[in-house]
């Protein structure tokens, strides 16, 4: 059984002026570490991966923090989140699910905005169908999408020079022969980023993020979806809450992901950014917080 306990640290005030909290929830065999910021509205962040950290969600969690209680946490075995064993049976949607919800319940949330960046596009599409009721917004930014469309479209490597794919090539084959080294997981990114940016002076800080995923979980949860035959399709027909499909024109995603969602759910508003690949924040933030706070402010 799990139990609602927490250690919550002495809340502080950032550089920003943000105040911030650092909580641990514990769950069954492990524990969910999150961070707040700000006061206000709750708004849930569910970052990328699957299979990484929540670390480079910060300056997005401090910036919607500014006007809302930004809650960032760590998905299940990433982070500071623990879980006892890495397994088919402690990695699966449901129970990421489940600890979201052991977030929301924690909180004492009757409902809250969930923004899904990603593969947590699709994690916040599964808490959908599975929590409609939860939900008073959503926010689809970059979104992995509601089906398992991502896994037979998806061509990374079709935005990578041929340098780049030949390089992502050796470091990949360094990495399978037992090289676990910062060094060759920052290549393998550094050569990888470039699929992920419009503007390659933003592929660094896409490189560092991709040295903190965990290869492992990745697979479970890729397996996981497979398993499920994942799909929101109806949940997302069903669901009227207001619902904010944001994305690059140039995300690697493609435009049919975002396009097939403002379709299917009935009260959703679609914008698309210029000169802007995978991460609206990073290459576009004017446009990108604009269009976020313009919906925010709805649930005022």
């Amino acid at each position: 059984m799990v139990r609602w306990l927490c250690i919550l640290s002495i809340a502080f005030i950032s550089k920003l002026g943000i105040s911030q909290s650092a909580i641990d929830i514990p769950i069954e065999n492990g524990n969910i570490h999150v961070t707040t910021f700000g006061i206000g509205k709750p708004i849930l962040i569910i970052n990328g991966g699957p299979g990484m950290n929540s670390e480079g969600f910060t300056s997005l969690a401090q910036e919607l923090g500014k006007t809302n209680l930004a809650i960032l946490y760590d998905q299940r075995g990433t982070g500071q989140s623990t879980i006892s064993e890495v397994n088919s049976e402690t990695m699966t949607m449901d129970l990421m699910v489940s600890d979201i919800e052991a977030i929301r319940k924690y909180f004492g949330f009757k409902d809250w905005v969930v923004l899904g960046h990603s593969f947590g596009g699709m994690l916040a599409s599964y808490y959908l169908k599975k929590h409609p009721e939860r939900l008073s917004g959503l926010i689809l930014s970059g979104s992995g999408g509601f089906n398992l469309s991502i896994t037979r479209n998806l061509n990374l490597l079709s935005r990578l020079s041929k340098n780049e794919r030949d390089s992502l090539n050796y470091w990949n084959r360094q990495i399978s022969r037992g090289d676990t080294s910062y060094q060759a997981r920052y290549n393998r990114g550094k050569y990888l980023a470039p699929a992920y940016v419009y503007d390659k002076k933003h592929a660094p800080v896409i490189a560092e993020r991709l040295t903190q995923g965990n290869r492992t979980i990745n697979s479970l949860i890729w397996q996981n979806i497979r398993t499920i035959n994942f799909d929101c399709s109806e949940a997302y027909k069903n669901f009227e809450k207001p619902v904010l499909i944001i994305q690059g024109k140039q995300d690697v995603m493609g435009d049919h992901i975002a396009k097939e969602a403002y379709n299917l759910l009935p009260n959703s508003t679609l914008v698309f950014m210029d000169k802007c690949a995978h991460y609206g924040w990073l290459e576009q933030p004017r446009d990108y917080f604009e269009a976020l706070s313009n919906f925010l402010n709805q649930f005022d």
